[in-house]
């Protein structure tokens, strides 16, 4: 039991700090939260977390053991996640929007907030990549693995939705000014930026770190 708990202790240290390093879902959980409201932001980091979860599992069954061992298969995740970041962005840049009220609805019903963030974390095999080598580096001696890794992805997930919550409760103070045409037209451009920077880097990668 206490090597449990030690392990626990430096899983969740080593995530936390992981987690609110600045990144792809920072930016876009802050975006979404300035230009469409906290609701559709909320729902972005659940599919961010969902798509996390969704890693672990596959790391529990073996699967994402084939990210780390066939250039094959990494390279097509690698090619399909930086095309979905890169149309992501251009739409961002080309087509800046200046008002998110109808937005904010349209996200709302189609769930197109959730499957935003779950697509961009999916599509990153880089995610894949790391949690094949992360995650059982603090699954302890004589513990099933498969279960154990499912619950460190679990924490994982859990403190990524605190830390959006915090993101998303930090930019309530500041809404109305978020909500300025010229303002919600910046961050759309300057997140739009930041995906086809991701994009674009993930393309060019040509070999896993």
């Amino acid at each position: 039991m206490p090597h449990i708990l030690a392990s626990l202790t430096a899983f969740i240290a080593s995530a936390t700090l992981l987690t609110i390093a600045p990144g792809l879902d920072t930016a876009l959980v802050l975006r979404t939260a300035a230009a469409a409201g906290s609701r559709p932001a909320a729902l972005t980091g659940l599919g961010i977390a969902a798509g996390c979860f969704a890693w672990a599992m596959l790391v529990a069954l073996g699967l994402g053991a084939l990210l780390a061992t066939s250039e094959l298969a990494y390279t097509v995740m690698r090619w399909a996640g930086a095309a979905y970041l890169v149309w992501i962005g251009i739409k961002m840049l080309s087509q800046p929007r200046r008002e998110f009220p109808s937005g904010m609805r349209e996200l709302d019903r189609k769930g197109r907030a959730f499957s935003i963030g779950l697509l961009t974390n999916l599509l990153n095999p880089k995610v894949g990549v790391f949690y094949v080598s992360f995650l059982p580096q603090f699954v302890p001696q004589g513990v099933p693995v498969g279960p154990y890794i499912l619950l460190l992805g679990a924490i994982h997930a859990g403190l990524g939705l605190l830390w959006f919550a915090g993101l998303i409760a930090a930019t309530r103070p500041i809404a109305r000014f978020l909500k300025k045409p010229g303002v919600v037209q910046g961050c759309d451009r300057l997140t739009g930026g930041l995906f086809v920077a991701f994009g674009v880097g993930l393309a060019l990668q040509s070999r896993r770190a």
